[in-house]
Formats: structure tokens, sequence, C-alpha cells
């Protein structure tokens, strides 16, 4: 399988994921690197009418996993610590996270991403530790 086959493969099975009905992801992998976008829905608000952290958490985690299972093309990661930096609100537009993999290993990978608002301006940071798991890439997990 090339390279290519891959990372469309990994992009349909987190379309196909049902916790991402709510949020609208677009999602794009290349190797080492992916690149996700959540339109900022009033849904996503807290109390004071921006974007709650666990959005943030979720491009950032998310871009950093997929930049991870880049690499990775029989086995599922998984997301075994994730440290995240708020830095800026956002309450329109979209989130732009990008996840690149700066340490790679046999099973042990490290990533980082950022995610910046419509205008390009840094709102958040994070990185994380992965690891392979026993959950093979299959058809059945939405890998096709």
């Amino acid at each position: 399988m090339s390279d290519e086959e891959h990372f469309r493969k990994l992009e349909r099975m987190y379309i196909r994921a049902p916790g991402n009905d709510f949020y609208a992801p677009r999602l794009t992998i290349s190797h080492g690197a992916a690149e996700l976008v959540i339109p900022i829905d009033r849904r996503f608000y807290h109390s004071a009418g921006a974007a709650h952290g666990s959005v943030y958490f979720k491009a950032l985690d998310d871009a950093a996993f997929f930049a991870v299972n880049s690499l990775v093309e029989d086995v599922f990661v998984l997301t075994v610590t994730f440290t995240t930096y708020l830095t800026g609100p956002i309450s329109d537009g979209a989130m732009h996270a990008r996840g690149k993999v700066v340490h790679a290993a046999k099973s042990f990978f490290v990533a980082e991403s950022v995610v910046c608002d419509t205008a390009g301006h840094e709102i958040g940071r994070g990185s994380g530790t992965f690891t392979r798991s026993r959950v093979h890439l299959t058809a059945e997990i939405g890998y096709c």
C-alpha cells in the first residue's frame, strides 16, 4: 500500500468516527503531519461565549495523533499523555490545528501541535506521547 492510500484510509476512518458528527472536522494527513479544521459552533461555547477547552484539546490531540498514525501502517496508535496550553479565545470562524511528529521510535512517539484561529493567530498548543496499540487497522474500525 502506498503512503497516500494509507493517509486517505486514516482520513476516512477519522471522519466515520461517531464523535465527529458533532464537530464536523476536516482532516488532511501527510507523512509525519496532519492538519485539522473544526468550524466553530455556538454549541461549543462555555458561559463566557467562546469555545470550551475541550474543543482545543480535541483539535490539538487529533492533529498530533494522526501525524503519528501516518507513520504506523498496521495498528491504531493511542495517546498516552497530552499536555494542552490554551493561549487565546475563539468564538467564530474555525480552529486550524497542525500536528507533527518530533520523535519516532519503534513503539514510542512524541508529537506537537499548534491551533490557530481563522486569521492565523495562535490560540493553543500541545504535545503528547503516543504508542502502538493492539488494535489492527482494518475495515471493521473504518480503515478502508
